[in-house]
């Protein structure tokens, strides 16, 4: 029997933010995908960088601005991105942000 990953309540998995801090939690991980919970406290910035799969951000809470490739895009709850390989990206949290990355193998 195949086992599954049920979670009722995706906000509820991050927990506090402490100000001034990114928080991160593996939700899952196997040969084909690895998805990764982040909050942001206001303010918070992840700094330019790439992955070396294809990557999803999905926005569950919150505001950011984006840069996606050189390319400035704002983010709210329910904005969803689709990144090729090597794509450079930064998020910069503008509330305090709840987003989910896919890193897809």
């Amino acid at each position: 029997m195949e086992s599954f990953l049920y979670i009722n309540d995706m906000l509820s998995e991050i927990g506090e933010i402490p100000g001034d801090s990114i928080v991160s939690k593996t939700l899952h991980k196997d040969e084909k995908m690895k998805v990764i919970l982040f909050g942001f406290a206001a303010g918070q910035e992840l700094s330019e960088h790439t992955a070396a799969t294809p990557a999803i951000l999905h926005f569950l809470h919150g505001e950011a601005k984006l840069i996606l490739g050189g390319e400035a895009k704002e983010a709210k709850t329910g904005t969803w991105v689709h990144m090729p390989p090597h794509m450079p990206h930064t998020v910069q949290a503008q509330t305090p942000v709840i987003m989910l990355l896919y890193l897809l193998t």
